[in-house]
């Protein structure tokens, strides 16, 4: 006999699977090389998923912004919290990728669907990211100290721009690799069960095999980002979700095997 269904029992909700770690496909592993044009189409895939649900993507963003700014309240720990905070917003982010795409809806939750069993490994993710970036100023600090205390002690008229401007490519030179390992980190995590190095390790190759692709979106991109910030930064609360949504569709053209 077909056992009957309490009508009086608490609904079942599907909240508590939001952060499942299935996998969002098989995982090709290193990445592989998808053309030039593909830079653009993530933007493209990214705004798409903005369209399936506008409002509760914005509502995510101000939430973020929200929390981001209550913790820049506090000294040196809100700071710290932000930063080891934002790999778990993203995964959870990603995670609401995955059900735009599988048709399910974007909800306020996943935003959050990252602390119920990846908070450990996506904020092992930001300590590595903190570490290696005091680890670059470090470096930076000590080779161009002189320029630096030029800066800090004899003001502007005697900064020595030449070694100023060095100072900040070479910034930029160690920083782009970092920006590369963390870029796709959250969602291997979340997605594939990868540990944070591995991870890590493979956003680096997955997008040092693209750097064409990511030419085009990093131009496209910051041209976007110019027109979003015109009307008083309102275009983020469009650019800002798109970028998200970019992220995911970049992880899933360069990582996941076609279904």
């Amino acid at each position: 006999m077909a056992e009957q269904k309490n009508p009086y029992a608490a609904p079942t909700a599907p909240v508590a699977d939001l952060s499942s770690t299935a996998e969002d496909g098989r995982l090709i592993e290193g990445g592989r090389v998808v053309p030039a044009g593909n830079g653009w189409q993530w933007i493209v895939d990214g705004f798409d998923l903005f369209k399936l649900n506008p409002g509760v993507w914005i509502l995510n963003l101000i939430i973020l912004l929200a929390i981001s700014f209550v913790l820049a309240f506090i000294p040196l720990i809100g700071a710290l919290a932000s930063n080891l905070l934002y790999p778990v917003f993203v995964g959870g982010l990603m995670l609401g990728c995955q059900a735009l795409r599988n048709n399910e809806p974007l909800e306020v939750a996943h935003l959050f669907a990252g602390f119920r069993d990846k908070a450990g490994p996506l904020i092992i993710l930001a300590v590595l990211y903190i570490v290696a970036a005091i680890a670059i100023v470090i470096v930076v600090g000590a080779v161009f100290g002189i320029s630096m205390v030029a800066v800090l002690g004899r003001g502007a008229n005697s900064i020595n721009v030449g070694a100023l401007l060095l100072m900040a490519l070479v910034i930029l030179a160690l920083f782009v690799p970092l920006l590369m390992a963390i870029w796709f980190a959250p969602a291997l995590v979340v997605f594939h069960d990868l540990q944070p190095v591995d991870a890590m390790k493979q956003s680096f190759s997955g997008c040092l095999k693209n750097i064409v692709p990511f030419l085009v979106y990093g131009i496209v991109g910051f041209v976007f980002g110019i027109i979003a910030t015109i009307p008083f930064l309102l275009g983020w609360l469009i650019w800002g979700p798109t970028i998200v949504g970019s992220v995911y569709a970049g992880y899933r053209d360069i990582f996941v095997e076609a279904e």
